[in-house]
């Protein structure tokens, strides 16, 4: 059973973004079912790398539009993509150092942060964006 599902709540209603997020969805699930499967750290460091990168290049697509576009809260929402990167990268370096075990109490915190990005942080460009020409 995953542990996201994708439900139309999710959507931003853009469907380069939803496919991004769609895709983060997909990795931390892909994360979570290598954690239950007791997958080797080499596995799960892979899955841990890739959706880090991921996460960062759908930042700068974000991103990119804010500029492209003017968006007045781009300040705040850049804030909490570099928030969210610096967390998830201290992670992956202490999981890399075998520092930390990958856990429930982590599996939770990504799947907290992504659904309140997306219903709270993204939703609120979602309507700018449209008027703006994305669909």
């Amino acid at each position: 059973m995953p542990l996201i599902n994708w439900e139309e709540s999710l959507s931003v209603k853009v469907s380069e973004i939803d496919t991004q997020h769609k895709k983060l969805v997909e990795l931390i699930n892909k994360l979570h079912e290598a954690m239950k499967e007791r997958k080797a750290n080499t596995v799960l460091g892979g899955i841990i790398d890739e959706l880090v990168d991921y996460a960062i290049n759908h930042f700068r697509t974000e991103e990119s539009y804010f500029d492209k576009f003017g968006y007045l809260k781009a300040v705040q929402h850049r804030k909490e993509h570099k928030d969210f990167v610096s967390k998830v990268a201290a992670f992956k370096d202490d999981f890399a150092r075998n520092k930390i075990m990958l856990s429930m109490e982590i599996m939770e915190f990504l799947k907290a942060w992504l659904i309140n990005h997306i219903k709270k942080i993204d939703m609120a460009y979602s309507d700018f964006f449209i008027e703006k020409g994305l669909k």
